[in-house]
């Protein structure tokens, strides 16, 4: 076991990571009608009443390190060993990801660890943060978290209105409302988020949490947003496993939808995904403009919008047919003989999908899934963060 420094020790993070001195306390999410604990967050912390014990500056510390994928994997691998070694397991646990370092490959120790087979499944927590910066890594560890049985949560939906646009890609199994919600229930920005989130919901089967639970009015507004699970200091704050007294659900871990390896991954080309699912059209210069123009109209509208485009070599400048969307990204990887350019927002997508050979081909497609199927093939083939 990681042994504390003495009170009053100067603590360097190059000596967080080699004493492996990462606390992890673990805060309960209740389902919200019968209070039992249906899992844990596991919340990092440093040496106690060192300058590295609160979250914000360990994490300073080991992005100015360069070790910030040290210490991530660090804070993983300890809730990990410290929810296995409780007297009684979580259901549930869920550990944050950092998103700068989301493209590195798991640890040996963290393998290890799910390779010896925990009762409970693990949610790995995505910030917003993460969705414009490493979609296509995002995407491709979602994957190898299906794998082992466990899933995603998208975590403080509703702090900025891109998260909604990303919800369709990555289809999580949980959905974490921003506190900033329950606060202020009735403004039009928390009641577009909850219209949308309940709907994405409704439609893919994920779980809603609220956080920033601290009163018994924070629970009835929750539960009107749309939440079916809480956590806050009504339930309680973080703390040591050892002294916990929870009541868990054990039917918490099969209330969430089963894992769907592949999901994140799906085969084919863009044209292969849209053709599927929408009707081929011939490419003549006139219906492809048409298409894109259709993608500028959207883009001017709504400063929300995300574009992903498999190449910046449109017949329209890239530029003039984003708009005001809030994030664009251009593959790394073009597709040979496609171009494919989705526009996805709070709610809606529109996909354009063009093949050259044998003569060009033109898909349109406005099925949300269809268009979020189609991002997922273009976002795979993009590498860099």
């Amino acid at each position: 076991m990681p042994t504390a420094p003495a009170p009053g020790t100067t603590v360097t993070i190059e000596a967080v990571l080699a004493g492996r001195l990462v606390r992890p306390l673990f805060q309960p999410i209740v389902e919200l009608s019968a209070r039992t604990v249906v899992g844990l967050e596991a919340l990092a912390r440093g040496p106690a009443g060192s300058a590295l014990e609160f979250p914000d500056r360990l994490f300073a510390a080991g992005a100015a390190a360069g070790r910030l994928g040290e210490l991530d994997m660090l804070c993983f691998e300890r809730a990990l060993e410290g929810a296995m070694a409780a007297p009684v397991a979580p259901p549930l646990l869920f550990a944050n990801g950092e998103p700068a370092v989301m493209d590195q490959p798991l640890s040996p120790r963290l393998m290890e660890l799910f390779a010896s087979g925990p009762s409970f499944r693990t949610i790995l927590e995505y910030t917003e943060r993460a969705l414009p910066s490493v979609p296509g890594s995002l995407l491709r560890l979602a994957g190898q978290i299906q794998l082992g049985g466990n899933g995603v949560a998208l975590d403080d939906v509703g702090v900025d209105p891109m998260s909604l646009a990303f919800l369709p890609v990555l289809e999580p199994e949980v959905i974490k409302l921003d506190m900033s919600l329950v606060r202020d229930p009735h403004a039009a920005h928390s009641r577009t988020v909850a219209a949308v989130v309940r709907a994405e919901a409704q439609r893919t089967g994920a779980l809603v949490i609220a956080e920033g639970i601290e009163t018994e009015d924070d629970l009835v507004t929750a539960r009107e947003l749309g939440a079916h699970w809480g956590q806050g200091w009504l339930f309680g704050r973080p703390g040591p496993l050892d002294v916990a007294t929870h009541r868990y659900d054990p039917a918490a871990a099969s209330a969430l939808r089963p894992p769907r390896p592949g999901f994140h991954q799906p085969p084919g080309t863009p044209f292969e995904v849209a053709s599927a699912r929408a009707p081929r059209q011939p490419g003549t210069a006139a219906g492809i403009a048409a298409a894109l123009d259709r993608v500028r109209d959207i883009a001017a509208s709504d400063d929300a919008a995300v574009i992903v485009a498999s190449t910046a070599d449109l017949p329209v400048p890239l530029h003039e047919l984003a708009g005001r969307a809030r994030s664009t990204i251009v593959l790394d990887r073009p597709v040979p003989g496609e171009v494919a350019v989705a526009v996805i927002g709070p709610g809606y997508g529109h996909a354009v999908c063009i093949r050259s050979a044998g003569g060009p081909e033109l898909v349109i497609v406005d099925d949300l899934p269809t268009v979020a199927a189609v991002s997922r093939v273009l976002l795979n083939r993009h590498t860099r963060g």
